[in-house]
């Protein structure tokens, strides 16, 4: 009997431990000069189709580099396969103290509508899936608990049609790093009934500190305006564009 209550215990103990598991999905659209409507950036960081070098991913302040690199808290777990061609890169990220990982996609530049589609489906909790990872289930797309998008504000150059589905409750929070994210995300995001975390509200340059800023207050549960000001905090660490205007490019709600 004391072998069938202590089994037990254990199995409850791990269930416990992995609800407490919290995953983050990013949805990364590679810079791309020749297909989205950006100012050019320098070949070698604006090829849409070359994640090593691209402005988003590969360079010094792009999301792999970044958080593998000048990040002291996580760890990449590793490269994944990708079964959809225009994920031309996939990695796993793990906080080194927290229970959290990471899930980034590096989505072919060419491609961005549908890296946009994808993410406001998951932000619909679409298209959930589960990844397994030293025998642990991680729920990434719309099961995943945080999402975000890095990239272009591909809203500003086409229109889209997403078939948003209706829920009696969505948790999902959602970060958009991309120009005037707000004024172009926010129908699309009220649809979807996911809750914005932080977004733009004028130009901006999506590098990937200010998501680690954002996903460092998250983590810890602190509201979404200490979010939004460690936000502009890292933005004006790196941009040296004062305080005052990080300030006003940063925001959190409708």
């Amino acid at each position: 009997m004391k072998a069938i209550i202590s089994l037990s215990l254990l199995l409850l103990l791990s269930l416990s431990a992995q609800a407490e598991t919290r995953t983050i999905h990013t949805f990364v659209a590679l810079c791309d000069n020749v297909h989205q409507g950006i100012v050019p950036v320098p070949k070698s960081l604006g090829n849409g189709q070359d994640p090593k070098n691209n402005l988003y991913w590969g360079a010094a302040y792009g999301l792999k580099s970044f958080f593998k690199y000048k990040t002291s808290d996580w760890t990449l777990v590793k490269t994944l396969d990708s079964e959809n061609p225009i994920i031309l890169e996939r990695v796993l990220f793990k906080h080194k103290t927290k229970d959290v990982y990471m899930l980034a996609d590096a989505y072919d530049g060419a491609k961005i509508k549908t890296c946009t589609e994808n993410f406001l489906k998951a932000s619909n909790q679409q298209n959930p899936f589960q990844l397994v990872h030293e025998g642990q289930s991680l729920s990434f797309g719309g099961a995943a608990d945080l999402l975000a998008y890095i990239g272009h504000d591909g809203l500003m150059d086409f229109s889209i049609r997403v078939d948003y589905k209706e829920f009696a409750k969505n948790d999902v929070e959602v970060i958009i790093l991309a120009c005037y994210s707000k004024r172009y995300f926010s129908p699309q995001i009220q649809q979807a009934g996911a809750h914005p975390l932080l977004w733009t509200t004028h130009l901006m340059a999506p590098e990937a500190y200010t998501i680690k800023a954002a996903i460092d207050g998250w983590m810890l549960g602190e509201s979404a305006e200490s979010i939004d000001e460690r936000a502009a905090q890292a933005y004006n660490l790196y941009q040296k564009c004062g305080i005052k205007g990080a300030r006003g490019l940063f925001t959190t709600g409708f």
